[in-house]
């Protein structure tokens, strides 16, 4: 019983700690040749908490999932802006 009991009070301590994955794609129009995608997702991919970037220059957008618990849609946005690219919140899921 102790032991069913330390387990549960681990999963409601931890919870809060733990956030929802969410993804945002952002409208990135300084992109003027192929290779500014991968500057664009490497400088997203290097903020905590995210778990994957891409970002498309065709389309002149990037989409990252990240831990909202870890950052936000601000910091992926600055990230990027950081390295030459703003980049603007099209939608959050």
């Amino acid at each position: 019983m102790k032991k069913i009991a330390a387990v549960f009070l681990l999963v409601v301590l931890t919870a809060p700690a733990m956030g929802a994955e969410r993804t945002a794609k952002f409208s990135v129009p300084a992109m003027t040749c192929p290779l500014c995608p991968l500057t664009i997702t490497a400088a997203m991919s290097n903020v905590d908490g995210v778990i994957s970037a891409t970002a498309d220059f065709d389309t002149k957008t990037a989409m990252a999932v990240f831990d909202d618990a870890k950052t936000s849609q601000a910091a992926l946005a600055q990230a990027s802006a950081d390295a030459g690219y703003p980049a603007t919140l099209l939608s959050e899921q």
